[in-house]
C-alpha cells in the first residue's frame, strides 16, 4: 500500500518525533513552493522487525499467518488481484538478500545454427543494453542501436510460455551442465521424454556460442580496414590494464581462492566456469580489484570486445536467451531460470560477466521466426525497468506474468496498415521513467506510519553561505572545505581535456587583456598600458589560481573598471594631481573594504541574487561579447576601406601620395616639437605608408581612404576569418554527438574545437599572405614609461588629505569589484553544474582584494571575475559518462574541478613577451570570432531566452517546459518583459557615459526582484524563479504529478517540519 504525505518546511526543528499518525488529516490550503509530496510503500504482507509494545500481539498474530504460508520468507500477495497491484507490491518489497536486489542487465539473443558439414553452434544474433542491436544478415556487423518494435502475438505467446512452461527462481548451480540437467529434469514432471531426446537435447544447450565480436580466422592478416576501424583500435589503450574499466569485475572458481595468487594485467578475476565464491577468501590487491593469474583463466582474452565492455556499467549481469528449433522435437522445451547466486558461464554471454537470468525456448522445426520473436520479446521485456525489477524480485511464475500484464498494459499498438514494422526507430534522447507508471491508484483509509529521528540523524551543519556571526568564521570554514580537496585539484588535471581546455582559454584571454591595457594606455597617456596589463594579469590569475576557493573562476578585465580609470585620470590631470599615487591609495582603501566584507561574513547576502539577477547580469555579459565582437569586426573597415566609387575603367589612373597635413592638429604640432621635426623639411612624397602614418602626414589621390591606401582584400578576408572561426568552432564542438570516427577520436576533436580551429585559420592565413591584423604583445618587460617604476608610493607628490578622501571612490570600486565577483562566482556554482568540491566564496573575495591592493601599489590594473570565459572554462570541463548503452546519450556527470588550467593559463600568459615571434601570427578576426562563439556558447542554458522566444510561438508549438504547466502564460511574458525591461536598462547605462554606476544598478536588480513579491504568488515565483535547474524539476514534476493527484483527492496530507539543513 501507498503512504501520501507532505513535507512542509515550517521551522527550524532539530528532531521530531511522531508516532501513530492516522491518516486522517484535512486537506492544507496553502501549498508553497517548499511542499514535496511523497509516495511511501508499505508491503501489505510484510512488517517491519521493529514494533510497538502495545500493538505486538496483534503484529505476533499476523506474522505467524504470514509465515506458515511463506516458503522462503518473500511471499506474494495473494490479495492483490490486478497485475498492477501486484507489480507494485514487488516494486515496493525490500529484501535483505542483497541476491534480489536489482543490477543493470545484459541481454543476449543466441539461435542454435546448423550447417552443412559443421556441428551444430549457438550463434548470436542480438543483444541489448538498453536499445536493441542486431547482427545484420549478410555483413558481420551489428546494426545501430534501436528502439525494439514486437509483434504484439510474440509478446502473448511469450505470456504463454511463462504460464505454461518451465519457472525455476533462485536455482542453485555451478555450471551450464548442471543447469542443463536440473531444467530437463523439472521438464519431465510435465511430460516424459526420452533418454534419447534429453541427451541430444542436453548436448544441444552445451554446444560452443559463436558471438560476432570473434574471428575465426584470426591468424588471417585483413586486407582491407576501414579508416574508422584503424581509429577506433588506434584510440583504444594499448595495455590491458586499460582497456578493461577498473570497476570491472568477475566471482572467482571455487569456494576458496588460492591465497597465492599472481596478478593479472587486467584485474579481471576469472575461473573455470560454472564454480561459485567466496568473496571474504579472495585477495584483494591495493586497488580493490581481484587478483588472479591469467595463466590460470578460462577466458580467452582475444575474444573478449573490449570497446563494447566499457559500455557495459558497474556491476552489471548477464540475461541469455536460447532459442531455436530442432528435428526431433515433437514439443517445445521452455524454461525462465533466475540463478542464485549469479554465476560466470565462460562463452555463454558475449563479454565476461555473470549471468543471472536464462530463457530457453527449444521447439520442432518449421517455427524459427516464432521463435525468435518470443526470444526478442523476452529480452525487450528484462530492459524494461518495470519488469527488470519485477523478474529479479518475482516469488513464483504469477508474479512474472503480472509483470508482462503491466507491460502489456502500457504497450501502444500501431495498425499495420499504417506502419512498416521493418523501420527501425531512433532511439529518442530522453526516456521517462516507466517505474512511475506502475503507482497504484488506491489508498486506505487509515494506515499507521511510525517515525522516529534522534539529534545526531539530524546534525546541523553549517551551509556554504550561512553567516556564523563571529569574525573571518565564512573564510575559515571556506579553508576548511577546500584543503581536503586541494591535492586532488591537481592529480583531477591529468586529462586531455584539461590541455584542451588551456589552450582554447590562453587564447581568449590574451586578447581582452592586451586590448584592454591598449584601452587603459590611450586612456591614461601610457601610465598603465599593454604590458602592465599581461604583468598584473598573469600574477594575479596565478595567485587566484593556486589558493582561490573557486579556481574554475577566470579573471578577466571589466568595462566598468575602465570607465572608472578614465574618470579618475581625467580628474587627476584637471586638478594636477598625481593619477598613479592616487589610483595606489582608492585600491588600497578598497582592497580594505574587501577584507572587511570577509571579515563579517557579507558574502552570505549571494543568496538574495536568485535566477532573476543571476540571468539578467549573465545575459547582458554575453550579448556585450557578441555586440563587440561585431563592432570590432566593423571598424576594421575603418582602417582597412573599401573604394565603394571604384571605376574600373580609370584604374590605370589610381595613384596615392604622401602630402603634408594641411591643417595640422594640436597633437601633431607637439609630436614634431617633440621629435624635432620641420614639416617643410620632410620629403613627404617619397615616404612609405608606415612612414607617413608615424609622421601623421595625409594620403591624397584617388586610390586613398581616411587612414591611408585601399587594401580592397584586407577587410573582406578579416570577415571570411572571423564567420570561419565561429562556424568552425561551433562545428568542431559538435562533433562529438556525430555519426564520423570512433567515440574517443570524436571527444577529442571536441575538446580541441577552439584550438584546433585557430592553428587552421592561422595556417590559412599565413599560407594566403594577405595582410590581416595581428595580435601585438609587448616585446620587452619594462614599464611603458620610464618615469615610473614597479612599485608606486601612495601619497607621492600628491597631498597628504587625498589618502582620506579616497575612502568615498573606493566605496563605489568595492561595490563594483563585490558585484562582479559574487554574481560570476553564483554563475558557476549553479547546482546544475554537479559540483562535488564546494563553493568559496569569502574565500575568492580574500583573495581578488588582496591582490588588487598588491596590484594598486605596483601600478597594474584591476582584474575580477570575467563572466563569459569562467562560462566558457566551466563548458569547456563538462564530463560525461564513458559507460552508455549504444544508442544512449551520455550522461552528463559534472565539471572536472581543478587548478591546473587556470594556473597554466595565466603562467603563459605571464611568459607571452617571450613569444611575440609566434603569437604575432595570429591574425585579430580569428580572436574576435572566438569571442563571439563565446558570447553565444554561454547563452546556452539562460532560462531567459527560452522564454523570450515564447512571445513568437503558438501555445501548440511551445516547448514543454516545467514552468508553463504551473504558471498561466500571461504571467510569463509579464515575468519576461520585467526582465528584459531590466535588461535594456543595464545596457543603456554601461554604454554611456554613466557605466561608473552599473554596479549599483546590479545591486539594485535585487531590489526590483523583491518587489516581484507584489505582482507574483510565491507559487508562480518558485517555478520562474528558482535555482533548482530545469531538468531536476522536471524529473521531479513527472515522478510525483500521479502521487500528488491521489494525495489530493484522497486528502491525505502531514506536516513534517524540517531542519535546517533539509531547506
Amino acid at each position: 500500500m501507498f503512504l501520501f504525505y507532505s513535507v512542509l518546511d515550517l521551522s527550524n526543528y532539530e528532531t521530531f518525533q511522531a508516532t501513530s499518525f492516522k491518516f486522517q488529516a484535512p486537506r492544507l490550503k496553502n501549498t508553497g513552493h517548499r511542499t514535496l509530496y511523497i509516495g511511501v510503500h508499505v508491503p501489505l504482507g510484510r512488517r517491519s522487525h521493529r514494533r510497538h509494545r502495545h500493538h505486538g500481539h496483534r503484529h505476533r498474530k499476523r506474522s505467524k499467518e504470514r509465515d506458515s504460508s511463506a516458503d522462503d520468507g518473500r511471499e506474494s500477495p495473494s490479495h492483490t488481484n490486478t497485475p498492477a497491484q501486484r507489480v507494485q507490491f514487488l516494486l515496493g518489497t525490500e529484501d535483505g538478500d542483497e541476491e534480489h536486489i536489482p543490477h543493470a542487465l545484459f541481454t543476449e539473443l543466441d539461435e542454435i545454427c546448423v550447417r552443412e558439414g559443421e556441428d551444430a553452434e549457438w550463434k548470436e544474433t542480438a543483444r541489448w543494453l538498453k536499445f536493441e542491436e542486431d547482427v545484420e544478415d549478410g555483413g558481420e556487423r551489428w546494426s545501430k542501436p534501436y528502439v525494439a518494435t514486437l509483434s504484439l502475438h510474440s509478446v502473448f505467446e511469450l505470456r504463454s510460455c511463462i504460464m505454461n512452461g518451465t519457472v525455476m527462481l533462485d536455482m542453485r548451480a555451478n555450471s551450464l551442465e548442471e543447469i542443463a540437467d536440473m531444467v530437463l529434469d523439472q521438464h519431465e514432471v510435465s511430460g516424459p521424454v526420452g533418454q534419447d531426446a534429453r541427451r541430444r537435447i542436453r548436448e544441444a544447450l552445451l554446444k560452443q556460442h559463436h558471438h560476432q565480436n570473434q574471428k575465426k580466422l584470426a591468424n588471417r592478416i585483413p586486407i582491407v580496414r576501414s579508416f574508422a576501424d584503424i581509429g577506433k583500435k588506434q584510440s583504444e589503450p594499448h595495455s590491458m590494464d586499460k582497456n578493461v574499466p577498473h570497476w570491472y569485475s568477475v566471482p572467482l572458481c571455487g569456494k576458496a581462492a588460492p591465497q597465492q595468487a599472481v596478478k593479472t594485467h587486467v584485474g579481471l578475476p576469472i575461473c573455470p566456469a560454472g564454480q561459485t565464491f567466496s568473496s571474504q577468501s579472495l585477495p584483494v590487491n591495493t586497488e580493490g580489484r581481484l587478483d588472479v593469474s591469467r595463466e590460470n583463466s578460462a577466458v580467452d582474452f582475444s575474444k573478449i570486445d573490449l570497446h563494447f565492455m566499457k559500455k557495459i556499467p558497474p556491476g552489471a549481469e548477464a540475461s541469455n536467451v536460447l532459442v531455436g528449433e530442432l528435428e526431433f522435437l515433437e514439443r517445445p522445451v521452455v524454461a525462465f531460470v533466475r540463478l542464485c547466486p549469479a554465476v560466470l558461464l565462460n562463452g555463454l554471454a558475449e563479454v565476461p560477466i555473470t549471468t543471472r537470468f536464462l530463457f530457453i525456448l527449444l521447439g520442432p522445426l518449421g517455427k524459427g521466426p516464432q521463435y525468435h520473436e518470443i526470444g526478442r520479446s523476452i529480452a525487450t521485456l528484462m530492459t524494461d525497468e518495470v519488469f527488470h525489477d519485477v523478474a529479479y524480485k518475482a516469488k513464483d511464475r504469477n508474479d512474472l506474468v503480472a509483470g508482462i500484464d503491466e507491460f502489456l498494459d502500457q504497450v501502444t499498438v500501431l495498425p499495420p496498415g499504417e506502419w512498416d514494422p521493418s523501420i527501425r526507430i531512433e532511439p529518442p534522447k530522453n526516456v521517462p521513467s516507466q517505474v512511475n507508471k506502475a503507482v497504484r491508484k488506491t489508498i486506505p483509509s487509515s494506515i499507521i506510519l511510525h517515525f522516529k529521528f534522534t539529534p545526531r540523524t539530524w546534525k546541523k551543519t553549517p551551509l556554504p553561505l550561512q553567516s556564523l556571526h563571529r569574525l573571518f568564521g565564512g573564510l575559515i570554514l571556506d579553508i576548511k572545505r577546500k584543503a581536503p580537496h586541494y591535492l586532488s585539484d591537481y592529480t583531477d588535471a591529468i586529462s586531455l581535456q584539461c590541455l584542451a581546455s588551456f589552450l582554447f582559454l590562453y587564447c581568449a584571454c590574451m586578447s581582452p587583456v592586451i586590448t584592454f591595457g591598449g584601452l587603459l594606455g590611450e586612456a591614461t597617456e601610457g601610465r598603465v598600458s599593454a604590458i602592465e596589463s599581461l604583468f598584473g594579469a598573469s600574477m594575479t590569475g596565478i595567485a587566484y589560481s593556486l589558493f582561490a576557493g573557486q579556481p574554475l573562476t577566470i579573471l578577466g578585465s571589466t568595462g566598468p573598471v575602465l570607465v572608472f580609470e578614465k574618470i579618475l585620470f581625467k580628474f587627476c590631470k584637471e586638478y594636477g594631481l598625481s593619477y598613479l599615487s592616487l589610483r595606489a591609495c582608492i585600491g588600497l582603501w578598497t582592497a580594505f573594504l574587501c577584507m572587511l566584507l570577509v571579515a563579517t561574513d557579507a558574502s552570505s547576502l549571494v543568496c538574495y541574487i536568485t535566477r532573476f539577477t543571476e540571468e539578467a547580469f549573465a545575459a547582458l555579459i554575453c550579448i556585450i561579447f557578441i555586440y563587440e565582437a561585431l563592432e570590432k569586426l566593423f571598424h576594421l573597415g575603418t582602417h582597412y576601406p573599401i573604394n565603394k566609387n571604384n571605376n574600373l575603367q580609370k584604374l590605370t589612373q589610381y595613384s596615392c601620395a604622401c602630402v603634408e597635413p594641411s591643417n595640422p592638429s594640436n597633437e601633431t604640432m607637439r609630436f614634431w616639437e617633440d621629435k624635432n621635426i620641420t614639416a617643410s623639411e620632410v620629403n613627404w612624397t617619397v615616404l612609405e605608408v608606415k612612414e607617413c602614418e608615424m609622421l601623421h602626414g595625409d594620403f591624397e589621390g584617388s586610390a586613398c581612404g581616411p587612414h591611408g591606401p585601399y587594401i580592397p582584400d584586407v577587410l573582406f578576408w578579416c570577415v571570411l576569418l572571423f564567420f570561419s572561426t565561429v562556424f568552425m568552432s561551433a562545428f568542431l564542438k559538435e562533433f562529438k554527438t556525430s555519426r564520423y570516427f570512433p567515440t574517443r577520436v570524436r571527444a577529442i576533436i571536441s575538446d580541441f574545437a577552439v584550438f584546433i580551429t585557430i592553428l587552421t585559420m592561422v595556417l590559412i592565413d599565413y599560407a594566403l599572405g594577405i595582410p590581416s591584423p595581428k595580435l601585438q604583445v609587448p616585446s620587452k618587460f619594462k614599464p611603458t614609461r620610464d618615469d615610473r617604476g614597479w612599485v608606486i608610493n601612495p601619497v607621492g607628490p600628491n597631498p597628504w588629505w587625498t589618502t582620506i578622501v579616497t575612502f568615498i571612490p573606493a566605496l563605489l570600486c568595492t561595490i563594483l569589484i563585490f558585484m562582479d565577483q559574487q554574481i560570476t562566482a553564483v554563475i558557476i556554482n549553479r547546482k546544475e553544474h554537479k559540483l562535488k568540491k564546494g563553493c568559496g566564496y569569502h574565500l575568492d573575495l580574500f583573495v581578488v582584494g588582496l591582490m588588487l591592493g598588491v596590484c594598486s601599489v605596483m601600478g597594474l590594473p584591476w582584474f575580477v571575475a570575467a563572466t563569459v570565459l569562467s562560462i566558457s572554462h566551466v563548458n569547456s570541463l563538462k564530463l560525461e559518462s564513458e559507460c552508455s548503452a549504444p544508442g544512449e546519450s551520455p550522461k552528463f556527470l559534472g565539471i572536472r574541478e581543478q587548478r591546473f588550467t587556470g594556473l597554466m593559463i595565466f603562467t603563459l600568459m605571464g611568459c607571452s613577451v617571450f613569444m611575440t615571434s609566434v603569437l604575432k601570427f595570429i591574425p585579430m578576426p580569428v580572436l574576435y570570432g572566438v569571442f563571439l562563439y563565446m558570447g553565444a556558447s554561454s547563452l546556452r542554458g539562460i532560462q531567459f531566452f527560452d522564454r523570450l522566444k515564447l512571445f513568437c510561438m503558438p501555445a501548440k508549438h511551445q516547448p514543454d517546459f516545467i514552468y508553463l504547466r504551473h504558471v498561466p502564460l500571461r504571467k510569463v511574458h509579464l515575468f519576461t518583459i520585467i526582465q528584459l525591461s531590466c535588461l535594456v536598462l543595464l545596457w543603456v547605462i554601461k554604454t554611456s557615459k554613466a557605466a561608473i554606476v552599473f554596479p549599483m544598478m546590479v545591486l539594485a536588480l535585487v531590489f526590483i526582484r523583491k518587489l516581484l513579491d507584489f505582482i507574483f504568488t510565491k507559487r508562480e515565483l518558485s517555478w520562474l524563479d528558482d535555482l533548482m535547474p530545469e531538468w531536476k524539476k522536471k524529473k521531479l514534476e513527472d515522478a510525483a504529478q500521479e502521487v500528488h493527484i491521489i494525495a489530493e483527492e484522497e486528502g491525505i496530507v502531514i506536516q513534517v517540519p524540517l531542519v535546517e539543513d533539509f531547506k
